[in-house]
């Protein structure tokens, strides 16, 4: 097997290492190992690698911004307290979308109009993003009037009703013992137990002014609540004429 010869100069002085090489490479000196720092061809191949690593980063970034959109967000517009179709209208004019999801209500403001949203105004957001809307609800939630009539003073009954978030307008009175309440109406009829109203609405207390009741007549009488009613007489036994036995 030829031997190869390695040369290593130090200071002036060659120090020669034989090895065996088993294809006859040659000689090979230090100089001669580092001489591909001056081969072009070397550092065009190092270079195109370079370019083709970019050239494949940039179109990646490009194509990640292409496929979500990037630099394409829209800002959400502020839409609260206007109504329902007018703020889909907003948001569809910036190519969102708008979606009703929840409501609750709020009595001081119109039905139908938006309370609050999300995602809120002033983000910015992709198209076609949407828009989750909580909206006062569009008819007013009923609710049962607190039992008050014939086991409550008018004060009881006034603080209860007030404390349930009813209003009350002016009482009526009625012959009966003062200030007890004998009925609770709502638009002129009275409710029984149980029932339910509008949240908020206006009720009416029926309570005793004091003065007794008048006598029921044979055909004409009053309720408890001062109102005529009907009395129906019995038709009475004609009598029998006694037979003559004789």
């Amino acid at each position: 097997m030829p031997k190869a010869k390695f040369v290593l100069r130090i200071g002036g002085i060659s120090v020669r290492k034989h090895y065996l090489c088993p294809n006859n490479i040659g000689s090979m000196t230090v100089r001669e190992f580092f001489s591909f720092r001056k081969n072009r061809f070397f550092w065009g191949n190092i270079l195109a690698m370079v370019v083709v690593m970019v050239g494949l980063v940039f179109g990646v970034l490009k194509a990640l911004d292409i496929y979500t959109l990037h630099g394409e967000a829209v800002e959400v517009p502020d839409v609260k307290g206007m109504d329902m179709r007018e703020a889909q209208k907003a948001f569809a004019s910036r190519k969102l979308k708008a979606v009703v999801t929840d409501s609750n209500y709020v009595k001081t403001l119109p039905a139908g109009c938006v309370l609050d949203y999300n995602p809120s105004a002033g983000q910015r957001v992709k198209e076609g993003r949407t828009i989750y809307l909580t909206i006062n609800t569009l008819s007013v939630p009923l609710q049962e009037v607190p039992d008050v009539a014939d086991n409550s003073s008018v004060r009881q009954a006034e603080a209860r009703l007030l404390a349930a978030g009813f209003r009350l307008t002016e009482n009526d009175s009625i012959p009966g013992e003062k200030d007890w309440v004998y009925a609770v109406k709502y638009r002129g009829d009275s409710l029984a137990i149980g029932a339910k109203v509008p949240m908020g609405a206006i009720l009416t207390l029926v309570i005793g002014n004091g003065e007794e009741l008048p006598e029921p007549t044979d055909s004409l009488g009053v309720d408890s609540l001062g109102n005529p009613i009907e009395v129906t007489s019995q038709p009475e036994h004609s009598v029998l004429d006694e037979e003559d036995w004789f």
